[in-house]
C-alpha cells in the first residue's frame, strides 16, 4: 500500500482580483469566517494560510493571496529590465531578481506577494470568474505565474451563473498549454466538486498523489457522515412531532387553544432542527429562511387504537375481542360523538387482554370523560419530511462563501412540482408515511415535547430506522 508523504502539499490560491479565491478556501475549509469576502475588488490585501488534515496529519497547506491587479505592466517591466543584460534567465530566476528589486517593494508590491508565495509553494490554483471574458490581462497573469516554474491548475468559478464563458476559457487555457482544468463553483459546488479538485491536483503532483487520494477518501467519508447525522436530526424531530399529543376538553374554545399550542410547538421544534442542520454543516444560523409552517388538518382520530398500540397492550384478535366489540355501542354513548368504529375498538379492548393498562388508563378515562386528543396530521408530517430533506440537500450543495439565505418555499416542498426532488420525496408528498412514524403514534412518551417524555431503546431504534430510510432516499 502506498504511504502518504510526510511533507504536506503547499498550494497557493492565486488569480485576478475578485474572482472568488477566498470564497474557494472558505468552501474547502468549511469555514464561513476564513478571510474576508465582499463584492468589491482587492478585498484580500495580504497572504493568509490554512491547513487540511486527515487523521491528525497535515495533507495540504493552502495560501490565500491578494489579487493580481497590474500584471500587464509588471510583465512589460520584467521583459524590459532583463532584455538587454546579455544573460539567459529562466522564469524562476527572473521572478527572484524581480523580488529583490525596489519595484517589488513599491508599485508592484501586491503582485510581489503573490509571486513570492507561489515560488514557496508546490503548485498554484488559478481561480477564474467564468463569467468574465478572456482578456489580455488574464493571459499575462498566467504567463507571469508560469515564470515561477510551478504547475498551475485553473479553477473555473461561478460556473452555474448565467452567461458564463466556460468554453471560451477552456479554449484559451488550452492555447496556453493548460489542459488540466477543474470546474469548482464556490457558491454552489457539485457534490463531488472537492473530489474532482483533488483528483486533478494529483495528476499534476504525482509525488503527492497518495496524500491527495487520502484527502479525497476523507472528503467522501465526511460527506456521508454529515448526511447521516443530518438525517438523524430530522428523524429525531419527526419522532417528537408524530408522538406529540395534547389532551383537551371538547369545547370549541379549549380545542382552539390546544390547536394553537400544538402548532407553536411543532414550529419551534422544526426550527430547532433547522438550526441543528446548519450547525452540522457549519453554516451561520441565519443562513436559512423557511416560510411559516402551515399546520392544517390536525388529527382527531383516536390513534390510541392503531394496531401497533393494540399490540403494545397485549391485545390479540380472538373470542375475547370479538365479544368485547358488542360493548362498543354502549361506550359510544359516553364518548359523545366518536365514530362507531372507534367506539367499537374501545369495546374490543374491554373484552381483550388488558396488559399495560397503567400506561393507557388515563388516556382512556379522558376519552370517556369527553376529552379529545389533538395530534399532528399525516400530511403535515410528510410536509416536514420533504422540507427538511430539501434543506439538507441545499446545504450539501452550498458553498461556505454563499451569503444569500437558503429559501425553501411551498413550491419546492409542498405541491410536488419541483423537479429536483427525488422519487422518495414524491412518495412523501403523496402521503407515504414511514412505518417508524406510524409506530411513534402509539408512543406519546417518545415525544420530547411532552411532559411525560421518557427516552427508551425502542425510540432510539425507531429513530435510527427512520434516519436510515431518509438517507436511502438521498442516495
Amino acid at each position: 500500500m502506498t504511504q502518504m508523504t510526510q511533507i504536506p502539499l503547499r498550494l497557493a490560491v492565486v488569480g485576478h482580483t475578485n474572482t472568488g479565491k477566498t470564497s474557494l478556501l472558505r468552501t474547502l475549509l468549511r469555514n464561513p469566517h476564513f478571510g474576508e469576502v465582499r463584492d468589491e475588488a482587492g478585498t484580500t490585501r495580504h497572504v493568509e494560510s490554512a491547513r487540511l488534515m486527515v487523521d491528525g496529519q497535515v495533507i495540504m497547506e493552502l495560501f490565500d493571496t491578494p489579487g493580481l491587479e497590474d500584471s500587464m505592466a509588471l510583465l512589460d517591466a520584467l521583459e524590459s529590465q532583463f532584455a538587454g543584460d546579455g544573460r539567459r534567465r529562466d522564469g524562476p530566476d527572473m521572478i527572484a531578481a524581480f523580488l529583490d528589486s525596489p519595484q517589488a517593494r513599491g508599485r508592484f508590491e501586491q503582485e510581489a506577494r503573490v509571486l513570492r508565495t507561489l515560488l514557496g509553494c508546490d503548485a498554484g490554483l488559478y481561480v477564474i470568474d467564468a463569467r468574465d471574458p478572456v482578456l489580455a490581462k488574464h493571459r499575462d497573469e498566467l504567463r507571469l505565474l508560469s515564470y515561477c516554474g510551478r504547475p498551475v491548475l485553473p479553477s473555473l468559478n461561478f460556473t452555474r451563473e448565467p452567461g458564463h464563458q466556460i468554453e471560451a476559457w477552456r479554449e484559451a487555457l488550452a492555447r496556453l498549454g493548460l489542459h488540466v482544468i477543474v470546474e469548482f463553483d464556490t457558491v454552489a459546488p457539485a457534490l463531488d466538486g472537492e473530489q474532482q479538485l483533488y483528483e486533478r491536483l494529483s495528476v499534476l503532483m504525482d509525488r503527492h498523489a497518495a496524500s491527495l487520494q487520502a484527502l479525497t477518501r476523507n472528503v467522501v467519508g465526511q460527506r456521508m457522515l454529515r448526511r447521516m447525522d443530518g438525517c438523524r436530526l430530522i428523524a429525531d424531530m419527526l419522532i417528537d412531532v408524530a408522538a406529540l399529543r395534547l389532551m383537551t376538553p371538547a369545547d370549541d374554545a379549549a380545542v382552539q387553544q390546544a390547536s394553537t399550542q400544538l402548532r407553536e410547538q411543532v414550529r419551534t421544534r422544526e426550527q430547532a432542527c433547522v438550526q441543528g442542520l446548519l450547525r452540522r454543516y457549519r453554516f451561520e444560523t441565519g443562513s436559512a429562511a423557511l416560510q411559516g409552517l402551515s399546520l392544517q388538518g390536525e388529527r382527531w382520530e383516536m390513534d390510541l387504537f392503531h394496531p401497533q398500540a393494540l399490540k403494545e397492550m397485549g391485545i390479540h384478535v380472538g373470542r375475547g375481542m370479538a365479544a368485547g366489540a358488542v360493548a362498543g355501542a354502549t361506550v359510544d354513548v359516553f364518548l359523545g360523538g366518536l365514530s362507531l368504529g372507534a367506539a367499537t375498538l374501545i369495546g374490543a379492548t374491554a373484552g381483550g387482554v388488558w396488559q399495560g393498562m397503567d400506561r393507557w388508563g388515563r388516556r382512556l378515562l379522558g376519552r370517556l370523560q369527553g376529552h379529545r386528543e389533538l395530534t399532528v396530521d399525516d400530511p403535515v408530517l410528510c410536509l416536514l419530511i420533504v422540507r427538511q430533506l430539501a434543506l439538507l440537500q441545499a446545504l450539501e450543495r452550498r458553498g461556505h462563501a454563499a451569503r444569500d439565505p437558503v429559501m425553501l418555499d411551498t413550491a419546492e416542498t409542498g405541491d410536488g412540482t419541483d423537479s429536483t426532488d427525488n422519487d422518495a420525496a414524491a412518495d412523501y408528498r403523496r402521503g407515504a408515511l414511514p412505518e417508524a412514524l406510524e409506530h411513534a403514534r402509539a408512543h406519546p412518551q417518545w415525544s420530547a415535547l411532552a411532559p411525560a417524555h421518557a427516552p427508551s431503546a425502542q425510540r432510539e431504534t425507531a429513530m435510527q430506522q427512520l434516519a436510515d430510510r431518509l438517507a436511502q432516499s438521498l442516495a
